[in-house]
């Protein structure tokens, strides 16, 4: 069985900037890594996403949240399912920051796509899978 933690905001760091927003001035991009989790009764991933923009040079947001899967030993997980729950934390990543921009000049401004296909998720699933 696969239960999933809440995603916690652990950073948020905005500046409003000096001037006015145009796209020509304005750079994001959306990170992620990983880490291994397990105590003597689950194994675990770790999942945390990072959004950074910057208007020119200057940085306006560092935005930080994470969340855990926790899985039962038993359990593989597969590349279809490694993917899913990338996914589903990407959207739950998104969910945070469309609902906290509101209030700040990237009301307009969405998020950088993800997609966890540009990534070798092999060594991700020997994480998982290892004993």
């Amino acid at each position: 069985m696969i239960e999933q933690t809440v995603m916690t905001v652990i950073q948020w760091d905005y500046q409003e900037p000096a001037q006015p927003l145009t796209e020509e001035g304005l750079t994001g991009s959306v990170s992620f890594d990983v880490m291994k989790k397990r105590n003597e009764i689950k194994k675990g991933l770790g999942v945390r996403f990072n959004c950074e923009f910057s208007f020119e040079k200057k940085a306006v947001l560092d935005y930080i949240a994470e969340h855990s899967y926790v899985i039962d030993f038993e359990d593989v997980i597969d590349l279809t399912e490694l993917r899913n729950m990338i996914q589903n934390s990407y959207l739950q990543f998104k969910e945070k920051y469309d609902l906290r921009k509101l209030n700040t000049v990237l009301k307009d401004i969405p998020l950088q796509a993800f997609d966890e296909r540009m990534y070798d998720l092999a060594p991700i699933l020997g994480l998982l899978n290892d004993e």
